[in-house]
């Protein structure tokens, strides 16, 4: 699904059929043009996702132009902004990306899998857009109910000002970043001997790093690292140490500070952020079936990415932009486990009714009422068989949780009616037939797809 809106003024309509049809419609409207739309020439991806570039799909088609699948949808989005010159844009995106990477389908892990990305791209003030995705990203997960969570929250300038003062050279910055990222992975001694051993840093600038990134808190540590002697001479970190005490001056108006973590570990192993980044994880998730917590890494992350648009514009110019994206499987995956767990039905059809016969050769009753309820708007449905035994009717219902049965035999076709059947409690009512579909909204109309205890009402 898509969703825009642009501040061109007199070009908002192109924009939007441009944006729609070209860049980020949904694939089934485009039918098979948007198979291709998953590829993108192998430079546009490759020098953006760090160490995470070895997880690209990469290929070659029949005429040998070197081509991949996309990453994410942060860089193609880049890409068109450029392309199309839009300065001003706010959009959302829920689309595939693909991953070369090891799949793990307990913990939400796959290479083919659905992103839902929220950005804002223009010149704004200092942080408010960026307030809104952490805004956004903390509606979501409350509204899911999937349990305690905590957002993360750092500042790529506030890294590389540690590591400036921690004495690592600039052009081991980024390296050193997709080291620090992995320390929600394995413990710090193991992080503490790759930077030392593959990325070439002294053991005392990573014992160094090490007592930084350690920290986490909230506007109290700020002003700790505000008033840090060494920390607070850098220019890239004063600068972020800044915008990250107005960030929290944005979220207590909010109302959300207390999900919100400043974490100095949190890096985000990708090169193209420039300033906050961000990311959401469960902090706990049990049930009273299950002690041990679900782990599925990461739910949501982002960040500001305020060179990116340059890298694809001829004259290089720059849109600054922010971003969230939403692990939609991942976050499927908790829920998944978290109803296998409980031991919970879940409806999987919206199927209001089904209908049914009791005796043989009715199949041209039971097909006559069914077109009456679509007709009507009534979402119905009926067994593929001619003459389906009704115990196996009634029993496909408490299997896919179709609340209602509407059965009609040889004695309803005689007296006009239709015995209208409630799954759950087995009470069942004759209703004539021309009023059957009221009858039908009026049981369901209240009940949600979990809720059928009101069919009764």
């Amino acid at each position: 699904e898509q969703k825009q809106s642009s501040g061109e003024a007199g070009n908002e309509d192109i924009q939007r059929l441009l944006f729609l049809q070209v860049a980020l419609s949904p694939p089934v409207i485009r039918g098979f043009l948007s198979s291709h739309q998953h590829l993108r020439a192998k430079e546009t991806l490759m020098g953006k996702y760090g160490d995470d570039s070895k997880l690209i799909y990469e290929l070659q088609d029949q005429g040998g132009e070197l081509l991949a699948l996309r990453y994410d949808l942060t860089v193609p989005f880049a890409r068109y902004l450029a392309m199309n010159k839009i300065t001003n844009i706010k959009r959302y995106h829920i689309a595939k990306v693909y991953r070369r990477d090891n799949p793990a389908t307990t913990r939400g892990r796959y290479r083919e899998f659905y992103q839902c990305d929220f950005d804002i791209a223009g010149q704004f003030d200092p942080m408010i857009p960026d307030a809104e995705c952490l805004k956004i990203v903390h509606e979501i997960l409350s509204e899911l109910q999937l349990g305690d969570f905590l957002i993360k929250v750092n500042d790529r300038r506030i890294l590389n000002g540690v590591f400036a003062i921690c004495g690592v050279p600039d052009s081991k910055f980024i390296t050193t970043c997709s080291t620090v990222d992995k320390l929600d992975k394995i413990p710090w001694e193991d992080v503490r001997s790759e930077m030392v051993g593959e990325k070439g840093l002294s053991p005392e600038a990573a014992d160094r790093i090490g007592e930084y990134i350690q920290l986490h808190g909230g506007l109290d540590l700020i002003e700790q690292l505000l008033q840090d002697p060494k920390l607070s001479q850098n220019k890239l970190a004063k600068e972020g140490l800044g915008d990250m005490k107005l960030l929290f001056e944005y979220l207590t108006l909010f109302g959300i500070t207390g999900k919100i973590s400043f974490d100095l570990s949190l890096a985000r192993g990708l090169d193209y952020y420039t300033g906050v980044i961000f990311e959401a994880v469960l902090v706990q998730q049990k049930n009273n079936q299950v002690e041990e917590p679900v782990s599925v890494g990461s739910v949501a992350g982002g960040g500001r990415y305020d060179g990116l648009v340059g890298m694809f514009d001829p004259k290089g110019r720059k849109v600054p932009c922010v971003g969230v994206s939403i692990g939609i499987e991942r976050i499927f995956s908790i829920m998944e486990q978290r109803v296998k767990a409980s031991g919970e039905k879940i409806r999987t059809t919206e199927t209001q009714v089904l209908v049914a016969t009791p005796q043989k050769h009715l199949l041209g009753a039971r097909l006559k009422l069914i077109s009456e309820l679509w007709d009507a708007g009534i979402k119905a449905e009926m067994l593929y068989k001619k003459d389906p035994k009704l115990l196996k009717q009634l029993q496909y219902c408490e299997d896919t949780g179709i609340p209602l049965v509407a059965i009609i035999g040889e004695q309803e076709l005689t007296d006009g009616v239709v015995k209208l059947r409630v799954v759950t409690t087995r009470e069942e009512v004759n209703i004539p037939r021309e009023k059957l579909a009221d009858e039908i909204r009026r049981r369901l109309e209240p009940c949600s797809l979990s809720v059928q205890s009101c069919l009764t009402v």
